[in-house]
């Protein structure tokens, strides 16, 4: 089997809310603040000389190589045809956030604090709607000319106005954004704007005004971008692999917030349109650090000549971020899915306990949560905290208000009796009926699935599910596609159950809007593939936007889950705590590592003597 733990996320923003209007200590009298956090809470003073996590001293030099394992924007994990990855057309290239700056970075220690980088400070008005970023005069495009608020007004209009819809969703709030002057960005923000929207703001991309003014922003291309960031594109072999350079004379090089990073001279990306493939180039050493996501593999494949000689390591690193939600989701837009006795129906036919023990060796547990592996889960019965926001919402479903929903767990045999009785039980409360052995809904169609797919490594797992919605009458099939294909049907929504794996910060807020939002369901190339449109969703999607402290967030986040595991809106697959990481032994890294990322390869470093002992110097 070539079943993976989880599939790497579509989604790469996941930022946190923004601070509030009063004051906190640390921060300068004159209302200046060298960072900010959705609840003002801050790690770092304004005098702090690098993050905690890094090596200050660090060796620069040396590649890293790697697959793309994370996503954000148009990118996809098996090709790439464009090097603009903020739009919705095409398949984007990975590593191009690292070719811009943005007004502010994340701390990776922190839950969701950022910290000044083309700012060095921002001043935020009593109402909050209304931020002043002061800019560093030594900002610098990769050209030599000056960084200026007027292109980050610029940049964050073209965003909000042109952008992918997992940014420009998320920013229609932001009512304006305009430059004093050469060093004043002023942006201002509608009443009730999200709690985290002007943190979102903070980690986009600047451009360009005079680069971008003269190019098509939406368009489709291949030329390498003006930037400003740590690296620039180099050499490009379109959907096989992308390389960046590290930029000598970086602007920004000895700001606290990037000391002891981009400590690589090269980092490339290879492309494999299968796993397997993929794997191989990984043993012969075409690159160097590889994240195991195929349980099998982990067991079974590491027995080769590198690996044996010490050529290769692997180790498993501690994972405290929330395990994202993976699963087939559900397309509500089409009417056979409609009745949330079908679609619970249709989960009951997975049987995880099975999968897990024959095909992925017990190594993971099974997802019941939107938010696993996280104290924003609901467990057992809602809180007085959480009855206050669930009761006065209309329609909601009785089970809401009992225990937490989870997936039922199965006798382990591939076929639960118990279980694929229930399903026919459920199946025949929703209306459907039996004819010649299949499954007709209530109107007199045929129960038909497609599983929808760009890659077989789900497709031991699928087969005995679609096995099992056979023994109902319901006839399913796996259709695998190019991932050109799948990346359209998905932002169409073209499809019956697809895979797909989502990932929420610690400190979740108005992004979720994208995924389970009744305007998002509406708007292609969105997140929410299910369709999700439900007026008490998103009720509990604005009162988590709104959350003005951690105790209020984590309460709706727990009521949101409740809601959302009752509406049946997809099939749950599983998770693991950790990464499973493969390595050539040529990197260094720091000895205390960040507790909420990998670091890799922001924190590492080529280490020239491990490479000498290996014989890849």
């Amino acid at each position: 089997m070539t079943g993976a733990p989880w599939r790497p996320t579509r989604r790469g923003i996941v930022l946190g809310g923004a601070a509030l209007a009063a004051a906190r200590p640390g921060w300068a009298e004159d209302g200046e603040r060298h960072g900010l956090s959705s609840f003002g809470e801050l790690k770092y003073p304004p005098t702090f000389a690098h993050f905690d996590y890094v090596n200050p001293m660090a060796p620069r030099g040396g590649r890293f190589s790697a697959t793309l394992s994370d996503t954000t924007g148009n990118q996809a994990f098996n090709t790439f045809n464009t090097l603009n990855i903020y739009v919705l057309r095409g398949e984007g290239a990975a590593g191009m956030t690292l070719t811009f700056d943005s007004l502010m970075v994340r701390a990776l220690d922190e839950p969701d604090a950022v910290y000044g980088l083309v700012a060095r400070a921002v001043t935020v008005s009593p109402d909050g709607l209304t931020y002043t970023f002061l800019l560093r005069p030594q900002a610098r495009f990769h050209d030599g000319s000056r960084l200026t608020a007027r292109d980050a007004a610029f940049s964050l209009k073209l965003l909000r106005d042109k952008g992918h819809p997992e940014i420009s969703e998320v920013i229609r709030a932001m009512t304006d954004a305009r430059a004093e002057d050469d060093e004043r960005l002023v942006v201002t923000f509608a009443p009730g704007r999200a709690r985290d929207l002007p943190l979102f703001v903070t980690q986009l991309p600047i451009f360009s005004a005079a680069y971008y003014g003269a190019r098509d922003f939406e368009a489709s291309t291949l030329e390498p971008p003006l930037g400003s960031g740590p690296y620039r594109v180099g050499t490009v072999d379109v959907g096989r692999s992308i390389g960046l350079e590290r930029v000598p004379d970086y602007w920004a090089a000895d700001l606290p917030v990037t000391i002891g990073q981009n400590n690589f001279d090269a980092i490339r990306y290879e492309y494999f349109r299968d796993r397997t493939v993929a794997f191989e180039a990984f043993k012969s050493g075409a690159f160097t650090f590889r994240e195991e996501f195929t349980a099998r593999v982990w067991a079974t494949g590491y027995d080769f000549p590198a690996l044996k000689e010490g050529r290769v390591t692997r180790e498993t690193v501690p994972d405290a971020r929330p395990s994202g939600t993976q699963g087939w989701w559900i397309n509500t837009r089409r009417e056979a899915f409609r009745d949330p006795r079908v679609r619970e129906a249709i989960g009951l036919c997975f049987d995880f306990e099975w999968s897990n023990r024959n095909l992925m060796y017990g190594a993971y547990t099974r997802t019941a949560s939107f938010f696993e592996n996280s104290d924003l889960k609901a467990t057992g019965k809602p809180s007085a905290e959480e009855l206050a926001l669930l009761e006065p919402l209309k329609d909601l479903p009785p089970e809401v208000f009992g225990e937490a929903w989870t997936p039922p767990v199965s006798d382990g045999s591939g076929q639960d009796r118990a279980l694929l009785k229930r399903a026919d039980a459920l199946l025949r409360e929703a209306g459907c009926t039996r004819q010649g052995g299949s499954l007709m809904l209530p109107g007199g169609r045929p129960l038909t699935i497609e599983f929808l797919d760009n890659d077989p490594v789900f497709d031991a797992v699928t087969q005995p599910f679609i096995r099992n919605l056979g023994l109902l009458g319901i006839k399913a099939s796996l259709r695998v596609v190019d991932p050109a294909q799948y990346q359209t049907r998905l932002k169409d929504f073209d499809f019956d159950l697809a895979i797909q794996r989502y990932s929420s910060g610690l400190t979740p807020g108005a992004e979720l809007r994208e995924t389970y939002g009744s305007r998002a369901a509406r708007t292609a190339g969105s997140n929410n593939l299910s369709g999700i449109a439900d007026p008490a969703i998103d009720a509990l999607l604005t009162a988590i936007a709104d959350a003005k402290s951690r105790a209020d967030l984590t309460t709706a986040c727990r009521a949101l889950d409740r809601v959302l595991r009752a509406g049946r809106y997809w099939v749950p697959m599983w998770y693991g705590s950790t990464h499973r990481l493969a390595l050539w032994d040529v990197y260094g890294r720091p000895e205390n590592p960040p507790k909420y990322d990998l670091g890799a390869p922001a924190t590492w470093w080529y280490d020239a003597e491990k490479a000498k002992r290996i014989g890849r110097e």
